[in-house]
């Protein structure tokens, strides 16, 4: 088998560390390092993954109830009261807002069920001083101690100090809050592995949501996530990028005893290895064509300068305008990249200032066939930490297009484009006679690892 050397060498050229090389403005060292897969099986993933009912329940079980999971943002429960509700298929839980500051607990996770009858205590978000069933009124405190239960005299059996509300764990990172069902899970400190290091520099703790789009897509939640966490498919389902976006060269990152993380970088302001003899200036004008944030005054490349250059000059001026921050020496690579993590099993968050994206994608339920993906832009903070509030989730309905959430501006027809085929490939999962499908070795190699922990936890 070939090592890791052999096969990136083959991988088309200029590679990612090799436009790096040529940046003015030096990309941190967090992205000048590489780690390409090895030791990867090459067999193939079997397709009843993706659509059976007891794949889908084993998953519950083994994942959704075991795995830490994003459930929020921290702002989302900023103030004492503040009451959320999380759910992925048939658990729900009441993430609350129960002190002041970052203190352990200030933030607790209930399972959102009275402890009478399995009322959902809250269906949707709110602020209260306590927590209160809507059926026949028994109501607990912030921290989960049963205060009021009407008709007392005829409930003996109940030790009002044992009825307290049962609670998962709760992690915070990066002004995420992060839930997990099992008492007895991984800390979270470990779980996260190697992330809070590599986004240490891109301070997600310090933006804000400024736009939040849900939409139930017509696949299994992992083909939805797996067609956003490769650039293979990109010249052919995104063809209008390719004067302006790297993608077969794109560098795939899984670390040696890394199981939850990977990452992907894809260079924008270039164009694909598959075209010869695109001019700069086309590479320029084809991404103001479809991304508004470079719009404003013609950006002209001169004798000697390239398209990549004169963008991430755009970029940091129109990033440190926005954000009322000084980007002047901001890395070309932090204005213009797709900088892609994968937090196992459904988060997908980006790093730098160019595309403050993050991506969940959960079941629908208990239907295989389908999921939530949801789309999310973090903006930074003005410089006095001032912002607007999160935004709230714009569900789409199952017919709308993402195009129907102009705040996504270019990323929705990118969704559009993938929902089509993302349709066409649940259902021709359920027609192939191979029983399994194939993964590259190096371009598909973020979904190879995630299927292999995927197995791990499901073997557990």
């Amino acid at each position: 088998m070939d090592t890791p050397g052999e096969i990136i060498a083959r991988r088309p050229r200029p590679s990612v560390q090799e436009v790096y090389d040529t940046d003015p403005f030096p990309a941190p060292d967090v992205l000048r390092a590489e780690s390409p897969p090895q030791g990867q099986s090459l067999e193939d993933v079997g397709v009843e993954r993706y659509f059976s009912p007891e794949w889908h329940d084993r998953e519950v079980e083994k994942i959704w109830r075991k795995c830490w999971q994003l459930a929020c943002r921290v702002k989302e429960v900023a103030a004492v009261g503040d009451q959320l509700v999380y759910e992925i298929v048939d658990d729900s839980l009441l993430v609350v807002r129960t002190a002041e500051g970052d203190a352990p607990g200030a933030i607790r996770a209930y399972v959102n069920s009275c402890l009478h009858r399995g009322t959902l205590l809250r269906s949707e978000a709110g602020n209260a001083r306590q927590i209160r069933c809507p059926f026949h009124g028994w109501t607990w405190s912030l921290d989960g101690r049963l205060k009021v239960l009407p008709g007392e005299w005829d409930f003996p059996q109940v030790d009002k100090a044992k009825f307290c509300l049962p609670e998962a764990q709760v992690g915070v990172w990066g002004g995420f809050v992060f839930v997990n069902f099992d008492a007895e899970c991984e800390p979270f400190e470990s779980y996260l592995e190697n992330l809070p290091e590599h986004f240490a520099a891109f301070r997600l703790e310090d933006r804000y949501k400024a736009a939040h789009v849900a939409k139930i897509m017509p696949c299994n939640w992992k083909l939805g996530m797996e067609a956003f966490i490769e650039a293979y498919h990109v010249p052919i389902a995104h063809p209008q990028v390719v004067t302006y976006y790297g993608d077969s060269n794109t560098q795939y990152d899984i670390w040696p005893g890394v199981r939850h993380v990977s990452r992907m970088l894809s260079v924008q302001g270039v164009a694909s290895p598959s075209l010869k003899g695109v001019a700069e200036q086309t590479t320029v004008d084809d991404l103001r064509r479809d991304a508004p944030f470079y719009a404003g005054r013609p950006i002209e490349v001169g004798p000697g300068e390239t398209a990549r250059h004169k963008l991430a000059e755009r970029a940091r001026e129109k990033i440190g305008r926005s954000s009322g921050t000084d980007m002047s020496q901001l890395s070309d690579a932090e204005s213009l990249d797709l900088i892609e993590y994968l937090m196992f099993p459904n988060m997908v968050p980006w790093g730098g200032q160019a595309l403050p994206i993050v991506y969940r994608f959960r079941p629908n339920g208990n239907d295989p066939d389908s999921h939530i993906m949801e789309i999310m832009f973090l903006f930074a903070k003005a410089p006095d930490g001032s912002h607007p509030p999160p935004a709230a989730m714009n569900l789409l309905g199952p017919d709308q297009p993402w195009a129907d959430a102009p705040e996504l501006g270019s990323a929705a027809m990118v969704a559009d484009q993938d929902t089509d085929n993302l349709r066409r490939i649940q259902k021709g999962l359920k027609n192939t006679r191979k029983p399994g499908v194939t993964f590259a070795r190096y371009q598909e190699s973020r979904l190879r690892h995630f299927h292999a922990t995927l197995d791990d936890y499901l073997a557990k």
